[in-house]
């Protein structure tokens, strides 16, 4: 009998380790909106302008912008993480919502990631041509002071699942990418030319 409850304990005890794992890999997911008149403008000039933001229940987001290219940073720190400074080749607006990627991986809810969508201009069409459709690419940024920077780069003109692969980048590879390296490409990039 004490065998048979032990057996019962035991298996109990790896449920409940399985459970709080499994509830430790948690993500929910919040959307706020990008648009610049709900920002504040903190600095402008001849170059440009930076807007302190709201994000996800007060998380400042940093939004800049300098020669037609913008920069979106997160945190207290925002505008000195690396994110601060990354932007895309091409020249490039934001439009549409940030996804915030919230874990409770490391104890209550936090972002660890965002999806940002960055719009890019075409290159100018030769002359008798068409000119091509404005690029839109979706750009994933990880949260976490002192290491907030861009990790991954998807096209969503040419990936009809570009929603789910940037869900999955940030949620599978923002705590440990190395804002050392440049962000990754996911999935079939034709945005430009690399």
């Amino acid at each position: 009998m004490r065998q048979h409850f032990r057996g019962f304990g035991l298996a109990a005890a790896t449920f409940l380790v399985m459970l709080g794992s499994a509830q430790a890999q948690f993500i929910q997911a919040e959307e706020t909106p990008i648009d610049l008149d709900l920002c504040t403008v903190v600095q402008s000039d001849d170059f440009g302008s930076t807007w302190a933001c709201p994000g996800h229940k007060g998380i400042p987001v940093m939004i800049a912008e300098r020669d037609e290219h913008f920069m979106v940073s997160f945190g207290l720190t925002s505008t000195t993480e690396p994110a601060a400074k990354q932007t895309l080749p091409p020249v490039n607006h934001l439009g549409g919502k940030i996804e915030w990627r919230i874990s409770n991986a490391s104890g209550p809810y936090k972002p660890v990631a965002a999806i940002v969508p960055f719009l890019t201009e075409p290159p100018k069409p030769a002359e008798g041509k068409e000119p091509e459709p404005e690029g839109r690419i979706l750009v994933v940024v990880k949260i976490e002071p002192g290491k907030t920077c861009q990790i991954a780069w998807i096209d969503a003109v040419a990936n009809s699942d570009a929603t789910e692969l940037a869900r999955k980048t940030a949620d599978e590879k923002a705590a440990d990418f190395d804002c050392s390296k440049p962000p990754e490409i996911v999935g079939e990039f034709k945005a430009w030319a690399r």
